[in-house]
């Protein structure tokens, strides 16, 4: 890697909604670059943003990822270019959240012919939600149905009139706004020399004078309002055509920011300077397992030098870590380098104990970074594996799941399934295939169980006594219990036995039996909530009595009294957010409603209806699927878990049935 000054350095993503061109624009920008000895193609396999095998059979970029590459800019200056390729899939946008946090901008790309697409709104929001100065690309202008001017517009209305061309198309072929005359340029022209003046005192006095702006003037104008977030460049390119691409690269060289333009603040608050001179810090947003080099950790540099050799600290850990050999990427290329600073995106090998989110430090200078935010997962599979393999299978997806904060697997205690969890078919099919490539192992999917709970809804009384007498010394024990409504209240278990009827040693054997009868109400056998159980009254007997007596008494006591004290079941609710074009929200709103949703809201977000909702959690278990089918793939949702409801008596009888059902089957 050549020694270029970090000022120099312009470290970007690619984002936008899959089939936008954002993987054919980074390969055209590699090929320019000389990167490539030909321009790379998704469709035929040649891509060198699509290198994993599952990347090439898919032709879809699934993975974030970097890559370095000198640009020598038209005035001789040399830039660094290190730019990172996102994908578009919505199943894959954790990867998008991650390369966020690793560059310092970030290009746009639009089709001509789509628009603005579900994939691009999410990737905008996130630029905003971090503060990215940003880029818009109009990809396809030749392809059938494209229209660049109602693109435009459509760019302008929904992400407002900071979006300014610095290229327009002119026969064809991307032109430099500001090489055209006024009349030709449709008044972008001017709105870019304006933009330019506001950025900066002495340029707005200068143009309020009446003096023209030079063209370095205009540049370092223009860099200023895209750092400021008051201008929103926006290109023209033909990626396949490499029409445009030159002017991508010059515009990003000149007006994009460098790492020293936008000052990284620590978890508290603290600005951490850029410069080489600074103590070196990085930020590790993603690992890989490779399979040649093993574990990686993807740490885009804060500040400082990384050095060869250096010892780190881990400092999200705690823990040390020496840094051997380490390099940046190209595809499948691995280019190694000595040293590595702000900006640059390097992959170390062999740090043991480095995950994503941890920030490594020189040691003896403690900085440590916010950690990404992740959004919770919206699909949910219970995993089948085949007989005796369940134990090699937890582990195999385990590992598979280490390289993604998005894919989450848990064994559920009260169902006993290892339920996966990720943002939608595609990534779970995913998993499906490495667990499949990397162990040999084959595992299947089917909807999970709904962890019902059970409560009361009124007081209820009722009594047991235990008395088995087989030879030798029998078993005593007689129990009184009431059950009703936990309330606010804190505590669960009462002792209202007076006049020593229960012996005080006899006590917590009625209390663990209560708490092991809670495990499994008497409705369908779900875990007891909120309930609050007294014990009031009993007998007792001086021999035959014992804790196992008093235990099995309170036991059946509680199920009396539960059984008396109108019981019902409870599902988990989740709170969902939905986004949807205007003309959906008919067919929206109504399978919400089917759903038995509450609606709580409408808003309107990026010309997007969000409808807020709240809805029983085994109504979504598919959701994501049948959502992107009513809609197209232009519908998109969030959501959270919200609290445990009442499950309405009609559906309450149906799922009692079936576990009763499944009891039968099983004796």
């Amino acid at each position: 890697m050549k020694d270029i000054a970090v000022g120099d350095v312009r470290n970007f993503m690619l984002v936008g909604h899959s089939g936008s061109g954002k993987t054919s624009l980074c390969d055209a920008l590699l090929f320019k670059l000389g990167m490539n000895d030909r321009l790379g193609s998704p469709a035929s396999g040649t891509s060198l943003c699509d290198a994993t095998e599952e990347e090439i059979s898919r032709k879809a970029t699934i993975y974030a990822k970097s890559f370095a590459a000198p640009y020598k800019r038209k005035d001789g200056a040399d830039i660094q270019m290190v730019m990172l390729d996102t994908p578009g899939t919505v199943d894959f946008f954790g990867q998008v959240r991650c390369a966020g946090r690793a560059v310092d901008a970030a290009l746009v790309t639009v089709d001509a012919a789509a628009g603005i697409q579900v994939g691009t709104r999410a990737a905008w929001r996130y630029c905003e939600e971090l503060g990215l100065p940003r880029a818009v690309v109009v990809t396809g202008v030749d392809r059938e149905g494209a229209d660049f001017d109602r693109t435009l517009a459509e760019i302008q209305s929904v992400w407002g009139a900071a979006c300014v061309p610095v290229v327009l198309p002119v026969d064809g072929k991307p032109v430099w706004v500001l090489d055209l005359p006024e009349d030709a340029a449709g008044g972008a022209r001017g709105a870019l020399i304006e933009k330019a003046a506001e950025s900066d005192d002495a340029l707005i006095e200068k143009f309020i004078g009446g003096e023209s702006l030079t063209a370095d003037e205009i540049a370092r104008g223009l860099r200023g309002a895209v750092l400021a977030g008051s201008l929103i460049p926006v290109f023209v390119v033909l990626p396949l055509q490499q029409e445009g691409v030159g002017e991508l690269l010059e515009g990003i060289a000149r007006i994009f920011p460098a790492p020293t333009d936008r000052p990284v603040k620590d978890a508290a608050g603290e600005l951490v300077a850029a410069g080489p001179e600074a103590p070196f810090s990085g930020f590790v947003w993603r690992t890989q397992t490779d399979p040649y080099a093993g574990k990686l950790a993807q740490v885009r540099v804060v500040s400082g030098v990384l050095r060869e050799g250096m010892e780190v600290l881990n400092a999200a850990r705690g823990v040390k870590e020496s840094v051997g050999t380490f390099f940046t990427t190209c595809g499948k290329k691995q280019l190694p380098v000595l040293e590595a600073r702000a900006g640059d995106v390097i992959a170390v090998p062999k740090l043991k104990n480095t995950h994503v989110n941890d920030t490594l430090c020189a040691t003896g200078h403690k900085i440590e970074l916010a950690p990404i935010a992740f959004s919770n997962p919206v699909m949910f599979s219970a995993v089948i594996a085949k007989e005796g393999e369940e134990d090699k299978v937890g582990v195999m997806v385990g590992r598979v799941i280490e390289d993604d904060p998005t894919l989450k697997v848990e064994r559920n205690p009260q169902t006993h399934e290892m339920v996966i969890s990720g943002m939608g078919d595609a990534h779970l099919e995913l998993v499906r295939d490495l667990v499949k490539k990397r162990g040999n192992l084959g595992i299947d999917y089917k909807v999970p169980k709904v962890p019902y709970h059970e409560t009361v809804t009124a007081k209820g009384e009722g009594h047991y006594k235990h008395k088995k007498q087989s030879g030798g010394r029998g078993q005593y024990a007689e129990v009184y219990a009431k059950v009703e409504p936990l309330g606010d209240e804190t505590e669960w278990f009462v002792d209202a036995v007076v006049g020593g009827v229960i012996p005080r040693n006899f006590i917590p054997a009625c209390e663990k039996g209560f708490a092991e009868a809670m495990h499994n109400g008497g409705l369908a056998g779900y875990p007891v909530v909120n309930v609050k159980v007294t014990v009031y009254d009993g007998s007792y007997h001086d021999v035959d009595s014992s804790e196992i007596a008093f235990k099995i008494a309170a036991s059946r006591s509680f199920r009396e009294a539960m059984n008396s004290a109108k019981p019902v079941l409870l599902e988990p609710v989740m709170n969902i957010k939905v986004m949807v074009p205007d003309q959906y929200m008919g067919d929206i709103n109504g399978d919400l409603n089917h759903r038995r949703g509450r609606i709580l809201g409408v808003e309107v977000q990026d010309g997007m209806q969000v409808i807020t909702a709240d809805v029983p959690q085994v109504e979504l278990f598919r959701y994501c699927s049948e959502l992107r089918s009513i809609t197209g793939g232009r519908g998109s949702f969030e959501m959270e878990f919200a609290r445990y409801d009442i499950v309405p008596s009609n559906i309450a009888q149906k799922v009692i049935a079936e576990v009763e059902k499944v009891k039968e089957e099983e004796d």
